[in-house]
């Protein structure tokens, strides 16, 4: 197979250096050779630095419709209102045991909120909107306001959220905030950011420090509460300093930095990966108010027309979207390819079809790959710990350790588990001690959880492939270890485009089978059905259940082997659930929990006479 055409990054990136230490005990430490330099103390400095150098340049944006023009934000006019806000915030006595909460999706009002409590040493939690918006029951919701115990609650606007507040009210005293100032039962957004500066802001910001918590950001709660993760000062300005000695164009004069963005705020990948690295390099964030899911991702698309932006960040369903979208508008083709610089992909590894599909796409429009590019880490790592700021060859390669960060791989069965220790690392759990305690080895490194293998054992500069989480793998009876992560990808990519995600089960049988989220729209095209169509018709048809057969006899050419394909689907007609954690804002499926919650489907995926899996 002849390597694509690639353009040239050494302008974008550093070049991908790894020091490794062979240790006694078996372990491997990999580190990068290059030092961490020093960087800022807070966030709130990289807001004071380009309200002063940039105070006219757009900071953020955000539109209420395709349709409608962007409301925009400079610098300086976001640091007047960050200091009003801090002006309230300390007036009524928030503080790290009475931060902010915040409920509601990105916005402009919410992240200067958020600054705002930030920037005077108050930390600010955002939380999901789906623990609001789309739960039933609110258990989670009521956990999380339980835990904070917030002193000042944010919604964009109450009616939207008034279940969701009358289920918590029980829970708190806090001062609920509404950025829709007709809401008469609460304190307008604007009311507080035209407040008045009071001298306490300046003596407040001064008095942070790199250990100050910046915010809470709760984990998806895959299984019981979710937990809130510290996240400190240091670990956010580390992170993107890291970031800027990988990116380093993010540095050079004359390139100006814009990003369009849907990832949620409630998440460190949108929130302290996307938005801190705007922040920290005076670009300029427009606000996406679509996200790739259907109804929402023609938003995403008007927006992307308005504005190209220097990276595109996506999850892998926001590039299985994209890709059908390229292929039917010549003219935003062209437009992508020519102006977008390249393509960062997170939050769940990248199906190869869908790599393979855009760099195809790219050649025929440009005449060269487009750069994809991505990283690894969680919540607990504010997320950046290792980075892939090279041209890969191919789709799951999470890159080196970043500059201040160390990697310890350690032997588990026939994986490398690997663990984190740096600056960038939480100090741990808010409010619980012992799972804090068990979240770290003896030597400080966090156990994050998941495996990888080296791209190439003797040159490890050429980075690591996410190689699944430590605690989804399963024996088969025969003894054999099934890989779950990259079975996974494997699965989506032979069922594709029918399959939106899949979850590998065969714990103690003798094979494998998937329980399958289909494509439903997918599945309707494919059919020649009609979109009235209902699900458990399109699901039930037979040219959907005959292309599914043959992904299964596509995977098993691939790899005969009983651990490396799926003897069985069953396609699952409920979409995955939030009430029970098995899905994130971002769209990844939680193995375990889905496993848990839907053992009827299993035991149907498991009955020999059953009439509704698909076999081989």
């Amino acid at each position: 197979m002849t390597a694509a055409p690639r353009g040239d990054a050494s302008s974008l990136f550093a070049t991908p250096r790894t020091a490794a230490e062979y240790r006694a005990d078996g372990s491997i430490l990999l580190r990068s050779p290059e030092p961490l330099r020093d960087g800022a103390r807070c966030v709130g400095d990289w807001l004071e630095q380009w309200a002063r150098q940039r105070p006219d340049a757009i900071f953020l944006a955000e539109r209420s419709s395709a349709e409608s023009p962007w409301t925009t934000v400079t610098y300086a006019q976001a640091l007047r209102q960050v200091r009003a806000a801090a002006s309230w915030i300390l007036a009524q006595g928030l503080g790290t045991e009475r931060p902010l909460a915040i409920l509601s999706d990105n916005s402009i009002d919410h992240g200067l909120l958020a600054l705002a409590a930030q920037h005077v040493g108050v930390p600010s939690a955002a939380i999901s909107p789906a623990y609001s918006l789309m739960s039933k029951d609110f258990d989670k919701l009521k956990s999380m306001i339980t835990l904070l115990e917030p002193a000042a609650i944010y919604v964009a606007a109450t009616r939207p959220f008034a279940a969701a507040l009358a289920a918590i009210k029980p829970l708190h005293g806090a001062q609920i905030i509404s950025g829709n100032a007709d809401d008469a039962e609460a304190l307008a957004f604007r009311t507080i950011a035209a407040t008045p500066e009071s001298p306490d802001v300046a003596r407040a910001f001064a008095a942070v420090t790199p250990a100050t918590i910046a915010k809470l950001l709760f984990t998806s709660g895959s299984t019981g509460a979710p937990k809130a993760v510290i996240n400190t000062q240091r670990m956010l300005t580390s992170s993107q300093q890291a970031k800027a000695q990988t990116w380093i164009f993010l540095e050079q004069t004359g390139r100006d930095l814009v990003v369009l963005d849907w990832l949620p705020w409630s998440h460190t990948f949108g929130a302290n990966h996307n938005f801190n690295l705007v922040l920290r390099n005076g670009g300029s964030l427009y606000i996406d108010g679509g996200k790739p899911a259907p109804g929402l991702f023609a938003t995403s698309l008007a927006n992307l027309k308005s504005v190209m932006p220097t990276v595109y960040f996506n999850v892998p369903r926001g590039f299985d979207m994209l890709i059908a979208a390229l292929r039917g508008d010549e003219e935003l083709c062209r437009r992508f390819f020519s102006e977008v610089q390249f393509a960062f992909y997170a939050g769940a590894a990248l199906p190869q079809n869908l790599w393979d599909a855009l760099e195809q796409l790219s050649i025929k429009t440009v005449g060269r790959a487009m750069p994809m590019v991505s990283a690894w880490g969680s919540t607990e790592t504010s997320p950046l710990a290792a980075d892939c700021h090279f041209l890969a060859e191919r789709s799951g390669n999470i890159g080196v350790p970043i500059p201040g960060t160390e990697l310890k791989l350690v032997t588990s069965g026939d994986k490398l588990e690997v663990r984190v220790r740096g600056p960038n690392v939480t100090p741990g759990y808010w409010k619980a001690p012992e799972l804090t305690r068990q979240a770290f080895d003896d030597e400080g490194f966090y156990l994050i959880g998941d495996a990888v293998k080296f791209a190439d054992a003797k040159r490890p500069e050429r980075g690591l492939f996410f190689d699944g989480r430590v605690a989804e793998d399963f024996k088969l009876n025969s003894g054999t270890w099934v890989s779950v992560g990259t079975l996974r990808l494997a699965g989506i990519a032979a069922l594709a485009p029918l399959a939106q995600d899949i979850v590998v089960t065969g714990h103690g049988g003798d094979e494998v089978r998937f329980l399958v989220f289909p494509n439903i729209a997918a599945c309707r095209a494919h059919a020649g059905l009609p979109e009235t169509a209902g699900v458990n018709d399109v699901l039930a048809h037979d040219e959907v259940r005959a292309a599914i057969a043959q992904g299964l006899a596509k995977l098993k050419q691939q790899n005969a082997n009983s651990s490396g394909h799926a003897t069985r689907a069953l396609l699952l007609a409920e979409p995955p659930s939030v009430d029970g954690g098995e899905i994130t804002d971002k769209g990844y499926i939680n193995q375990r929990a889905v496993l848990t919650r839907r053992a009827d489907a299993l035991a149907r995926l498991n009955d020999d006479v059953s009439g509704e899996w698909i076999g081989l």
